[in-house]
């Protein structure tokens, strides 16, 4: 058997779990995909609402809300209340990862009401925001406005303070780094709840550094400013098929489509704006490369005009998979269709959850209920479905070094064989302070392809799709899968997004991490005894309070470092 070969299983046993999970389509359709369309045109009449108020309005319910945070940190009573974390119920969270640290003792605060657009400062081109707001949200706003953030995360559901907090990421990534490397300013309600504003050069610099991948253990965040980018009104996409002798040749096309190899990376005439890479064999692939373009441009004689947006669209990675078999093509989005590409269809999944929801007729008649909202999937799936999506079934991302993408492409064939995979190259840029993910030590001496002096370029693998031997009907084992895609990151210097269900012991999670300047943060800031650690909350399984609270005691005791060099 070859290195690529995957290895031959046993048949496996059905359950009344497979039962539930193949006849589940039933209940999304009739009760999910209903529910889920109110909900989305609830939340729009309110996002309406904000925005019919004026900022100042908006920045004076703020204030008040604040308030309201920082008496209910007050009102805590460390002795008997548990540790803190939000009142956002486990099922609402976009992220797969079971929310298991709300079901021990724990002492809840309220950010519900923060999800308005505080300004849009056209001068500093900066957007402030509050925590809850989407990027659906978000985009409606701006894009009229020919602005955007510089890196726009695909979903609509997915929040500000999601992305901050945890991981984001675009296919502008390769130029403005993951979504928290946009950010100007953090607000941060602190454990003691005085609220501080955070940024690179005043005297909370070292929170600032320490806040993205935290998962909100060093404060409560209340708001945020970030970057925003002139843009135009449609996205000039490329679809540029790869046909290849092995899963290496196609990390190397990918490679090519953004990553000169002359080194020249800030070169704009040779680095598109956009990429992303669809993997949908060991053989074959599709890379997009994209560029703004005006409306001008867009409607000259001759050129396509694609709406992706509509409903009754195919949905975006079938239509990209099309370059295979026509070649390369050229086609002009509007560029807010473009950015919330892949909602609809929640990427491929929405052929899982609804095995005809790609067909022409399910599209046209239901296809503007679409998607169904994930928290209401996870709401309603029960404890034998979640299991089995744990065992069965695989989300996850895997951000490597941009040279080893052939390498994670080899290994994911050879462990799991999902496809499609998703590539989407992102900068992690060389700071000051060493953070919880970082680039490798003496990259910028071995000029790889990708590479500037000043940051390395990773790619972000999504893995998301039910295994080949689980579409077989094969024996797999998703836990002892992930358990080796985690030891295979940490060998090869790359990071799991703490988003997904983990398998991490706590000395491996602080192996893939670096824990040096959150622990001090948490120290400095009053974290400790207050919010849990991120590994806690990111930790799979049920816990007791008292499993938190002892590891709380046990990070109080280690040598508290010199703050004063900090």
């Amino acid at each position: 058997m070859s290195d690529l070969e995957t290895p031959l299983r046993p048949k496996r046993k059905k359950s009344i779990a497979d039962f539930l999970v193949q006849f589940r389509w039933i209940f999304v359709i009739f009760v999910v995909l209903p529910i889920s369309f109110t909900i989305y045109f609830l939340i729009y009449l309110g996002d309406v609402r904000s925005e019919m108020k004026s900022f100042k309005e908006r920045q004076k319910e703020h204030d008040e809300n604040v308030k309201k945070v920082q008496k209910r940190l007050k009102e805590r009573n460390p002795s008997k209340d548990g540790l803190v974390c939000t009142a956002r119920k486990p099922w609402i969270a976009v992220g797969m990862r079971n929310v298991d640290y709300k079901r021990a003792r724990h002492f809840e605060v309220d950010l519900s009401a923060f999800r308005n657009i505080l300004e849009i400062d056209k001068q500093r081109m900066v957007a402030r925001v509050e925590p809850l707001v989407n990027m659906g949200q978000i985009t409606r706003v701006t894009v009229p406005m020919n602005l955007a953030l510089a890196v726009v995360a695909e979903l609509d559901d997915l929040t500000v303070g999601g992305l901050i907090n945890g991981y984001g990421i675009e296919g502008s990534s390769h130029i403005y780094g993951l979504f928290s490397d946009t950010v100007v300013a953090y607000e941060i309600v602190l454990a003691d709840g005085r609220l501080v504003r955070a940024t690179r050069e005043n005297e909370y610099s070292d929170l600032f550094y320490a806040i993205p991948w935290s998962q909100g253990t060093l404060g409560l965040l209340v708001a945020a400013e970030i970057k925003l980018i002139p843009i135009k009104e449609y996205m000039r996409l490329t679809y540029t098929p790869c046909k290849a002798n092995n899963l290496q040749e196609i990390a190397q096309a990918y490679m090519d489509s953004f990553a000169p190899r002359d080194g020249d990376q800030d070169n704009p005439n040779k680095v598109p704006e956009f990429v992303e890479g669809m993997v949908y064999s060991r053989t074959e692939a599709v890379c997009m490369t994209g560029r703004y373009a005006s409306k001008e441009e867009a409607k000259q004689k001759g050129n396509v005009i694609n709406n992706v947006g509509w409903w009754f669209k195919p949905w975006f990675y079938q239509h990209a998979q099309k370059a295979l078999k026509k070649g390369e093509f050229v086609e002009y989005i509007p560029t807010r269709e473009y950015y919330h590409r892949h909602t609809r269809s929640l990427y491929w999944e929405g052929k899982l959850i609804l095995p005809f929801g790609d067909q022409f007729w399910f599209r046209f008649l239901f296809g503007w209920m679409m998607p169904p909202k994930v928290s209401l999937l996870k709401a309603t799936q029960g404890e034998a479905v979640r299991n089995y999506y744990h065992e069965n079934h695989v989300i996850q991302d895997m951000l490597v070094p941009l040279y080893k993408v052939g390498d994670a492409l080899e290994w994911v064939h050879r462990e799991m064989e999902v496809y499609p995979i998703w590539l989407c190259p992102h900068r992690l840029f060389k700071l000051p302070v060493k953070t919880m993910v970082y680039p490798e030590p003496g990259f910028d001496l071995q000029k790889r392809q990708g590479d500037s002096l000043y940051a390395q370029m990773f790619t972000d693998v999504g893995v998301y799709y039910a295994p080949g031997p689980i579409l077989r009907g094969e024996v797999f084992d998703g836990a002892e899968a992930v358990r080796r895609m985690e030891q295979w990151l940490i060998e090869n210097n790359s990071y799991q997004p703490q988003y997904a269900v983990t398998e991490l012991n706590e000395k491996d999670f602080w192996r893939m991490f670096d824990a040096s300047l959150y622990e001090k943060c948490r120290r400095k800031y009053g974290a400790v005894g207050t919010f849990m650690t991120v590994y806690y909350k990111s930790k799979k399984g049920r816990k007791t309070e008292k499993e938190v609270q002892e590891a709380e005691r046990e990070c109080a005791e280690l040598e508290t470092p010199d703050l004063d060099a900090a």
